[in-house]
C-alpha cells in the first residue's frame, strides 16, 4: 500500500512566512523595514491583485537580494535554518509528521518557498522537497525566480510531474491559504490550517 503526504511549509509548518524573516535575518531589521517602507506601494498593489504574487516576490528578492554572492546568501539561509528556524515551527505539524512517517507515509514539502531556506530542515527530517528556485548568474543571484514561483496550481503541476499520483492508495494534503487549494485537491484527505491552536 503506497501512501504519501505533501504539507505547504509557511503558515502550515511554520507559524510565519519565511521570506520576510529570512530577509530579517540577512540584513536586520533595520534594513528589513527602510526596504519594506521602500517597496510598500508595490505590495498595496498585490493585495489588491494588480500584480501578481510572483512579480511582487521578485520585487522584494531583488531589492535585498540582487547581486548577492550565491554561497554567502546560502551561509545566511543555512543560519537562519539552524537559529531561527526552529521557534517558528509548529509543534502540531512535527507530531503529525513523524506519526504519518511511522504509519508508512512518503512526506514531501511543496513550498512557494526558495529551496535555500528549506532543503537543510527538510533532509534533516528525512523530507522530500519541491520549492520555488532562485536564478543565479556567475556566481551571484538576479533576483528573479528560476522559472515559475512555486505556489497555486503550480504546486499541482510539480507534484503531479513528480510522483504518479494514481498508484497512491492515500494522499494527504495539508495547508493553509488559497495558494494551497490546487494542491489539497489532489488529496484523498485534506487538511486546512490543521495545527492552529
Amino acid at each position: 500500500m503506497k501512501k504519501i503526504a505533501f504539507f505547504d511549509f509557511d503558515g502550515t509548518i511554520t507559524t510565519k512566512d519565511t521570506l520576510l524573516e529570512v530577509i530579517k535575518h540577512q540584513k536586520g531589521k533595520a534594513g528589513f523595514y527602510a526596504g519594506f517602507l521602500l517597496n510598500a506601494p508595490f505590495l498595496v498593489a498585490l493585495k489588491m491583485k494588480l500584480v501578481s504574487n510572483q512579480a511582487a516576490k521578485e520585487r522584494m528578492l531583488s531589492h535585498f537580494f540582487k547581486g548577492m554572492d550565491l554561497k554567502s546568501f546560502q551561509l545566511g539561509c543555512d543560519q537562519f535554518i539552524d537559529n531561527a528556524l526552529p521557534a517558528m515551527i509548529r509543534p502540531g505539524a512535527l507530531e503529525e509528521i513523524k506519526r504519518l512517517k511511522d504509519e508508512g507515509f512518503e512526506v514531501v514539502v511543496v513550498s512557494a518557498s526558495p529551496v535555500n531556506w528549506i532543503k537543510k530542515w527538510s533532509d534533516a527530517n528525512g523530507l522530500g522537497l519541491i520549492a520555488t528556485k532562485l536564478q543565479a548568474a556567475n556566481g551571484a543571484l538576479t533576483g528573479y525566480i528560476d522559472g515559475i514561483n512555486n505556489n497555486a496550481e503550480e504546486k499541482a503541476v510539480r507534484i503531479r510531474a513528480e510522483f504518479n499520483l494514481p498508484e497512491y492508495d492515500e494522499i494527504y494534503c495539508y495547508g493553509d491559504s488559497s495558494g494551497d487549494k490546487a494542491m489539497l485537491a489532489l488529496g484523498t484527505k485534506a487538511f486546512f490550517k490543521p495545527f492552529r491552536k
